[in-house]
């Protein structure tokens, strides 16, 4: 798969499986031993079994979420994608870094992200 298809689908994915807090869909989008890291400072979940907890542990107080994932840019084998989130319990805004394989799945995820208080 393509680099841009891939990181189309990643957000398409990502903001409908957010949105439903449909984990097992989001989960399509990563290799068996992808690793990701949530923020700068936090030790990285490495593997799919680890990326579903964080996922899991990440929806679990999260009421009816509003998701939106901007248009990927895209340079090579990665994208950056930028994404907004608005709950009962307020705003979240970042941007998440994917590295892909040949077969357009994603191997090394990377977030930063800032909630804001209204």
């Amino acid at each position: 798969m393509d680099p841009r298809s891939a990181a189309r689908r990643f957000a398409d994915t990502w903001q409908h499986g957010w949105t439903h807090h449909d984990v097992e869909a989001i989960l399509t989008l990563y290799a068996d031993d992808a690793v990701h890291t949530s923020m700068p400072f936090r030790p990285p979940h490495r593997g799919k079994h680890a990326i579903a907890d964080y996922i899991r542990w990440s929806f679990e107080d999260e009421t009816d979420p509003h998701v939106t994932f901007a248009t990927p840019l895209v340079d090579g084998d990665r994208a950056a994608i930028e994404f907004r989130v608005t709950t009962a319990a307020g705003d979240l805004a970042g941007c998440v870094f994917v590295r892909f394989d040949a077969d357009g799945l994603a191997v090394d995820t990377r977030d930063y992200w800032h909630t804001g208080q209204d």
